[in-house]
C-alpha cells in the first residue's frame, strides 16, 4: 500500500460553510486541504464530508489521521 504525501505537519484551520467537501487523501492537490483531482491514477481517493453549519474545522494535513478528514494529532508522531 502507498503511503500518501505529507502537505504539512499539522492541521489545516478552515472555516467553512454549510456544504459538502472533497478532503485530499493523497496529499498532492494544489487546492489542500480539498481534493483537486490529483490522485486520478492512485490507489488514493478523496473523503466526502459535509458540514451543516457554518463553523472552524481543523482538518488533516499530514494525511495519516485516523478520523479523516479531521485532525486527531497523528502529525506530532510522524
Amino acid at each position: 500500500m502507498a503511503e500518501p504525501h505529507i502537505a504539512q505537519k499539522s492541521p489545516y484551520a478552515v472555516e467553512l460553510a454549510p456544504g459538502v467537501y472533497w478532503w485530499c487523501r493523497c496529499g498532492g492537490s494544489k487546492s489542500q486541504p480539498f481534493c483537486d483531482g490529483t490522485h486520478k491514477g492512485s490507489e488514493f481517493a478523496p473523503v466526502k464530508f459535509g458540514v451543516a453549519k457554518a463553523e472552524k474545522l481543523w482538518l488533516c494535513g499530514c494525511k495519516h489521521t485516523r478520523n479523516p478528514p479531521f485532525c486527531d494529532g497523528t502529525h506530532k508522531t510522524l
